[in-house]
């Protein structure tokens, strides 16, 4: 259905280990088993310096495991909580909101918290959301984002009636997969609960409003092909991030499941140099005008609503 776009529009397309209880479950009332690969991983024990990833609308932490274990390698204490109602069935979807999702995802922040000096939260799609709405919450608690992809919006004109959708229809077919790369699988799941979506517009709703809130460097990696969330999300992001340093950096060979696709080492790289990059300048003591690796450009055939060549970067 929707996320930030339409599955029509896309083609071919417990508890977590060393976290808190909260971090990793299932959501309310769930017996159901969790999907081969979607548990949630605890990776790189020790490191003062940690990171929070966290996945996006119907997906598990399996689109983020390749992202943690770079990042584990390079030292940092990585953690991927499975969001309640996730990487089941989609009916355990049904029965949860944004509100849980968000729940786990401040809970997983606390937990890591508690064990590194600085903390960094990372997401994809509407893990990105839910990092920015974090940042939102947390403060100068979050040493920094970074997000993939987030979603913040739709142009979609069945997104306007879903209400009337939900009434009729508990489900409709999934997002899941929009992958550039041949071969390569999302676990998510096959359809979409309406009223989990509905959730998400709420979550939408109370996000870009508070995006000047934000007060921590923000890196975001945004696909130039996306068939799930428009450009239009992206737009209100710069827009919004009116307090902190921001830096977009354009992915020219990824779909929306970046994280898994041909633009992967670029994420990886760029988030751990931005981690790097923010983790001396705390230790430093000093403000640098815009934290991480420096701003891509499109690539041939970007296409309409991507930024031109040199205004990628942006000041909050």
């Amino acid at each position: 259905m929707w996320e930030g776009g339409s599955q029509m529009a896309a083609a071919g397309r417990g508890r977590m280990a060393g976290g808190s209880a909260g971090a990793g479950s299932l959501g309310a009332g769930s017996s159901s088993a969790v999907l081969p690969g979607a548990a949630p991983f605890a990776l790189g024990e020790g490191g003062d310096v940690g990171v929070l990833l966290v996945h996006g609308f119907t997906g598990t932490p399996q689109s983020m495991r390749p992202w943690g274990e770079y990042l584990a390698a390079a030292g940092l204490t990585v953690r991927c909580p499975l969001l309640p109602g996730h990487g089941t069935r989609w009916q355990d979807m049904a029965r949860t909101g944004w509100r849980d999702w968000y729940g786990a995802v401040d809970e997983a922040f606390g937990d890591l918290r508690s064990r590194c000096g600085q903390v960094f939260v990372m997401g994809l799609s509407m893990g990105g959301t839910l990092t920015l709405r974090l940042a939102e919450e947390r403060g100068a608690e979050v040493a920094g984002a970074v997000t993939v992809n987030p979603s913040l919006t739709t142009e979609r004109w069945d997104a306007r009636i879903a209400p009337l959708i939900a009434r009729i229809r508990p489900s409709v077919p999934g997002i899941s997969s929009d992958i550039k790369a041949r071969g390569v699988h999302e676990v998510a799941y096959g359809r979409v609960s309406v009223r989990a979506f509905l959730s998400l517009l709420e979550l939408w709703k109370v996000t870009v409003p508070d995006l000047p809130r934000i007060v921590s460097p923000l890196l975001t990696f945004r696909s130039v092909i996306d068939h799930v969330v428009e450009p239009s999300s992206g737009r209100l992001l710069l827009a919004g991030m009116t307090s902190a340093p921001v830096t977009e950096r354009l992915l020219p060979d990824s779909y929306h499941v970046a994280t898994l696709d041909n633009d992967k080492q670029t994420i990886f790289e760029g988030s751990l140099e931005f981690v790097q990059a923010r983790t001396a300048e705390l230790q430093a003591g000093t403000v640098s005008p815009a934290p991480g690796a420096d701003a891509v450009s499109p690539g041939p055939g970007a296409g309409a609503g991507s930024p031109a060549p040199g205004v990628a970067d942006h000041d909050g």
